[in-house]
């Protein structure tokens, strides 16, 4: 991550983190195998994963739409690529500016099954066990009233893997909290901002832990 300030925000070097993410998934001996389905031609002459980045209009229009400002962590990335293909093999692709919406919209489903399957669990989640991150961090540690206010930015068909974007929990930087929900998790892996989430996802695909 780039120490630079850009408009007194902190700026990520998302351009050097995607392509280098885009050279190695489309390395025939090292990842693409993994695939159900070869990328097209298209992705492989562009060496690229992602799409054009959005404008700065398209951005605005986002956050006109939902009635928020964005964390600059994913402003940037939408700047940089409007929506991307498999980050790993859980996540088929990241939505574009247009597509992304609050969770209790787009499904619905998802907030019902978190309700239900904790949210009768008991206690409210004490400070001193939610705010934890990294390898200390319990999955269980949740907090599902949450759910219903969070950004959903990915989408995977027949799938429960999904990143989710938590205005609920910000950082004094302007973060928003970054869940990564999966079947197989009892609960969700939560970062700091969607900048931790996305080096921490392409450690996990290069199989760094």
């Amino acid at each position: 991550m780039s120490d630079i300030r850009q408009n007194g925000e902190q700026s990520y070097a998302w351009r050097e983190l995607l392509q280098r993410w885009s050279d190695e998934w489309l390395d025939p001996v090292l990842h693409e195998q993994e695939r159900a389905e070869p990328f097209s031609e298209n992705v492989r002459r562009a060496r690229w994963l992602g799409r054009a980045g959005a404008s700065v209009e398209d951005v605005g229009a986002l956050e006109d739409r939902l009635g928020t400002v964005l964390p600059a962590s994913y402003r940037q990335f939408l700047l940089t690529s409007d929506g991307w293909l498999n980050t790993t093999s859980d996540i088929e692709r990241i939505l574009s500016a247009h597509e992304v919406g609050w969770t209790r919209d787009l499904d619905p489903d998802l907030v019902t099954v978190w309700i239900e399957a904790y949210g009768a669990a008991g206690a409210r989640v004490a400070d001193e066990e939610y705010f934890i991150y990294g390898e200390a961090q319990d999955p269980v540690s949740i907090r599902p009233e949450y759910v219903p206010h969070t950004l959903k930015i990915s989408h995977t068909p027949e799938a429960t893997e999904v990143y989710l974007l938590n205005p609920c929990v910000v950082t004094a930087e302007g973060e928003w909290e970054a869940w990564f929900v999966a079947h197989w998790l009892p609960g969700a892996v939560r970062y700091q901002s969607f900048w931790d989430l996305m080096d921490d996802e392409y450690r996990r695909f290069r199989g760094d832990w």
